[in-house]
């Protein structure tokens, strides 16, 4: 999953290069394409690939993680 990351990544950034660096007519089209590969493509991919195997709900503010939140702090204060 990674290497596939990898690879839209590196695609992505180089057609936002070849539109800066290239002077075709269709290098807006290589910029656009680029950046709408990193948003669609790229950042999604990337973030399942880092969430997949995590809890939510050990991120999300509930009543018993503010109370975890709260013991751990009177226990750092000793």
């Amino acid at each position: 999953m990674k290497y596939i990351i990898l690879i839209c990544l590196l695609l992505s950034l180089g057609s936002i290069l070849g539109g800066f660096l290239l002077e075709v007519s269709y290098s807006e089209k290589l910029i656009g394409f680029g950046v709408m590969g990193l948003f669609v493509v790229v950042f999604p991919l990337f973030g399942y690939h880092r969430w997949k195997d995590k809890n939510i709900k050990d991120y999300m503010l509930s009543q018993e993680n503010l109370d975890k939140m709260r013991e751990n702090q009177k226990e750092k204060k000793y």
